[in-house]
């Protein structure tokens, strides 16, 4: 039976690859500091190893526990920390790196993966503000190519947006709260932002597949094989609930004069964001229908509580709007 290390795994994405690593036969280790809680803390087909991935023997000893065939590494923010790894996991079978379709510097309509990446001061590289982020994840890839160039079986996976169940970043969450909550929702624009998403149980699959599959030295774009835009996902939502909602929309102006921002949206973005996912189906991966991640999604977050509040705009405030709008 093959043996995985996941460096990270216990949140979101991460635990989605756990259930699909284990149901394809694998022995799954995660290797975490424990401080965002363990989902797999009472099974007994989980393995656990404490411990902080900065900490290289720490993370030397989990290598030499656990002897894995492929690693899969969630939480790489650092341009050293893929340094170290891809020195200690030299000689696995795959190891596959979790980049971000943010490291892209230019965002043509696709996004193919050899498009231009962002650049990474060593100012950045050591940063630890959103602002650099894009820039130290294309630094991490670059690292990642060039351990591939040495002989190490490493692959980049970029995945865009990820939403699915148990997103802890609940920005889908706002909007799903507002469709089951409201009779009106306010939405930026004219509904038709097109932010590329996937779906963290099919990035589940592709993480496995792209270590099972992928070419070291190569990237994958990660996202879903149909596209919706907010209007489309919101739409959806309320099938998924037997709920029927109105949509309102509001120019930058109007709600500019209301002390509200087209940015104080999650999931809203001024110019598409689409990439391309040739490359992974050309691997064997699919996606599933969008009806059914929503409907899948939708059904998690109800029994979540999650809200999504502190991630949008007050419902005061858009009531204002809404009110103003609808006059």
């Amino acid at each position: 039976m093959a043996r995985a290390l996941l460096v990270g795994g216990t949140r979101f994405m991460g635990r989605h690859t756990v259930e699909e690593l284990l149901d394809h036969r694998y022995e799954v280790t995660t290797f975490t500091r424990g401080e965002s809680g363990n989902p797999f803390a009472d099974r007994a087909d989980v393995s656990h190893i404490r411990g902080d991935r900065n900490d290289r023997d720490a993370l030397e000893a989990a290598r030499d526990d656990v002897a894995p065939d492929i690693v899969i590494d969630f939480c790489v923010m650092h341009p050293q920390q893929i340094e170290t790894a891809t020195d200690l996991f030299a000689d696995v079978d795959a190891y596959v790196y979790v980049s971000s379709g943010s490291a892209y510097a230019e965002y043509p309509i696709p996004i193919p993966e050899d498009a231009t990446l962002h650049d990474c001061t060593d100012e950045q590289a050591d940063d630890e503000s959103m602002e650099s982020y894009g820039p130290r994840k294309a630094e991490c890839d670059r690292v990642c190519f060039a351990a591939a160039e040495a002989d190490v079986n490493a692959m980049v996976v970029r995945p865009m947006l990820i939403y699915g169940p148990y997103d802890y970043t609940e920005r889908f969450d706002y909007w799903l709260h507002r469709v089951a909550t409201y009779d009106r929702v306010l939405v930026p624009g004219d509904g038709g932002s097109l932010l590329h998403r996937a779906y963290a149980i099919d990035g589940a699959r592709a993480l496995r597949i792209v270590a099972e599959r992928g070419t070291p030295g190569e990237a994958y774009n990660l996202a879903d094989r149909e596209t919706m835009s907010l209007d489309g996902s919101l739409e959806l939502a309320a099938d998924a609930m037997d709920t029927e909602v109105e949509l309102v929309h509001a120019s930058e102006r109007e709600l500019e004069t209301h002390g509200l921002s087209s940015a104080d949206f999650p999931l809203y973005t001024p110019t598409p964001f689409l990439a391309a996912t040739e490359k992974l189906g050309s691997l064997g991966w699919e996606s599933t229908p969008l009806s059914e991640t929503v409907d899948r999604t939708v059904e998690e977050h109800l029994e979540s509580g999650r809200t999504g509040e502190d991630v949008g705009p007050d419902r005061e405030k858009e009531e204002v709007v809404l009110d103003a709008l609808v006059e």
